[in-house]
């Protein structure tokens, strides 16, 4: 029996780089996807040409996406699950960002998202019991001052979410997302963003690792389709939940002002 396939995009660092690692250490076939080519063929030389394939992908172009997807369902021959983690961020008032800045954002954090799944999809319905699953994060819970762009860039990830989950039903397809707060990675370094002052950066990128393995491998029931990375993340999760959106919008105020 063949080993299971995990595509990865933003392969080369952070989150994507440590998915691979524990993929890969549990016996999993992993694609690694990026356009740092240098930095993934590094990776995919560290586990092994057993365990690891590694091609370049801008996930903002669409073309290069069916390549890299044949590429490596050729060697697997199946895609078990598709993790959707390549994302960028810039940070600070919005006013004070240029508009290039923050297309690219879209670009790469909503735009790339929509190209895997609709290019992964005839791969995902030739892999019985096969999943998605897309990097949000916690500030799809509530617009975050001082990341709007990037906010707004995962609660449309968040949306696309909720929506394949239930369209892809019929395929058996399940889709999934993982909202962490602030992660140890090289992106929020630098961040003009108070919330950062605030809460801290309490997660590593091996903590949303073992979430996503997690999401990978559950069959649970309920259906659960937002995987919530540590605990702040799930309390503001479920304070949104329950309190009025005045509330809400206060609290968040509240982080994202500097003091």
């Amino acid at each position: 029996m063949s080993k299971p396939g995990v595509f990865i995009s933003g392969a080369a660092a952070g989150i994507g780089q440590a998915s691979a690692r524990l993929f890969a250490a549990r016996g999993w076939l992993v694609g690694l996807y990026d356009v740092d080519l240098a930095g993934v063929q590094a990776l995919a030389d560290e586990l092994g040409a057993d365990q690891a394939i590694a091609g370049q992908l801008d996930v903002s172009d669409e073309a290069q996406w069916p390549l890299a997807l044949e590429s490596f369902f050729q060697r697997s021959g199946r895609l078990d699950v598709l993790i959707n983690n390549a994302g960028i961020l810039a940070s600070g008032p919005f006013a004070s960002l240029s508009l290039s800045c923050q297309h690219k954002i879209i670009d790469i954090n909503v735009k790339g998202v929509l190209n895997g799944c609709h290019h992964a999809l005839p791969y995902l319905r030739r892999s019985p019991g096969s999943r998605v699953i897309n990097m949000a994060s916690a500030s799809a819970i509530y617009g975050q001052p001082s990341l709007a762009t990037y906010s707004a860039s995962k609660f449309a990830v968040r949306g696309l979410t909720e929506a394949l989950d239930l369209e892809w039903q019929a395929y058996g397809i399940k889709v999934m997302d993982v909202m962490p707060l602030f992660v140890q990675t090289q992106m929020v370094k630098a961040m003009d963003a108070p919330a950062i002052a605030r809460l801290g950066i309490r997660l590593r990128p091996e903590d949303v690792a073992q979430t996503l393995w997690k999401a990978a491998h559950y069959h649970g029931t309920p259906a659960k389709v937002h995987w919530l990375v540590g605990a702040q993340a799930q309390l503001f999760y479920a304070l949104a939940g329950l309190s009025p959106d005045w509330l809400n919008r206060l609290l968040t105020r509240h982080i994202a002002t500097q003091h």
